[in-house]
């Protein structure tokens, strides 16, 4: 599953999570942290990646356009790039049965309780 992380998350994940999610990108490294919603869309859609955000709008784009591209949802707050990564390595699991799944458009990752 390859990963497109928004830019509202770290472009240092990429690095941090090659070991699960390899060939996976940052819209920086895109040259696309600058971009609307519906281009940075439509680049994950084209290219066959997920895109990984805490923006809201994101989620709601699921709900209107279904997938491609599959969406998660980081619901962290703000919180450090180590918290983030240790959350989608816990979770790296539930994060390909979700890739897996045709029926599913999206996935939120909500604070352990």
């Amino acid at each position: 599953m390859k990963l497109l992380f928004d830019q509202n998350l770290s472009y240092r994940l990429v690095a941090a999570l090659d070991d699960l999610f390899p060939g996976s990108t940052h819209v920086r490294l895109e040259g696309l942290e600058r971009a609307d919603d519906p281009v940075v869309w439509q680049f994950a859609k084209d290219r066959g990646y997920a895109v990984v955000s805490k923006d809201d709008d994101f989620h709601q784009r699921s709900f209107l356009y279904g997938h491609p591209p599959k969406v998660v949802w980081v619901r962290l707050g703000n919180c450090p790039t180590t918290l983030i990564e240790s959350t989608l390595r816990r979770r790296a699991m539930e994060i390909l049965a979700f890739d897996a799944d045709p029926r599913l458009a999206f996935l939120v990752l909500s604070p352990a309780p």
